[in-house]
């Protein structure tokens, strides 16, 4: 049994060396056997993040920190920054916690209008304090206009920034929706993400 954020979950060992040299657990496992470990604290974690907003006219367009010029943006309780509430849920769900609708309820007024950066921060300040960092995040943002070509490099400088990574680990893509359903409509922006947090005692 591992036991993770005080959950139990149950491992069935394989005779791999791999999960022999990723995790201490292992070493003594019997292939076949269950096995039983106490506190494991895991060298590496995945998360992926994803998020959807309608797009409308009289807001602005924020996407990574960085307005961008459009004749539409986000409508959200927040500044609804696509990017920013991606990468925070996948931070979040690589450790196992609560997603940031939980965190951070659009129903409560604190955070009418904030600035998505709050929430991406304190999702680092959860994965510090639980000792990773981030080892390498990739982000697909899937919007038919406008074209992020020109601001992709100032997006991922300033969430390079907010996750305190170097940049060459961060990764910012852009897709259209070929004029398919809402997104290629033009009536909605989306975004995927996937991070890797690595343990910083390792």
């Amino acid at each position: 049994m591992l036991s993770f954020n005080s959950s139990p979950v149950y491992v069935r060992a394989r005779n791999k060396p791999i999960l022999k040299s990723l995790c201490p657990a292992f070493s003594k496992a019997v292939p076949g056997k269950v096995v039983k470990a106490s506190a494991l604290k895991l060298p590496y974690r995945v998360g992926h993040g994803f998020d959807l907003h309608r797009l409308a006219e009289g807001y602005k367009l924020i996407i990574g920190g960085i307005q961008i010029p459009h004749i539409k943006g986000c409508e959200a309780h927040s500044d609804g920054d696509v990017l920013l509430h991606t990468v925070t849920d996948a931070i979040l769900g690589a450790l196992c916690l609560p997603d940031i609708g939980q965190l951070f309820p659009d129903t409560d007024p604190k955070w009418k209008g904030a600035c998505s950066d709050q929430f991406l921060i304190e999702a680092v300040r959860l994965m510090e304090e639980r000792g990773y960092y981030v080892g390498n995040l990739d982000c697909t943002i899937i919007a038919q206009k406008p074209k992020l070509s020109p601001h992709k490099e100032n997006i991922r400088k300033n969430l390079s920034s907010l996750v305190k990574a170097d940049p060459s680990v961060v990764n910012v893509k852009a897709k259209t929706h070929e004029k398919v359903d809402s997104i290629g409509e033009e009536r909605s922006i989306a975004c995927h993400a996937v991070v890797l947090l690595i343990d910083a005692n390792k």
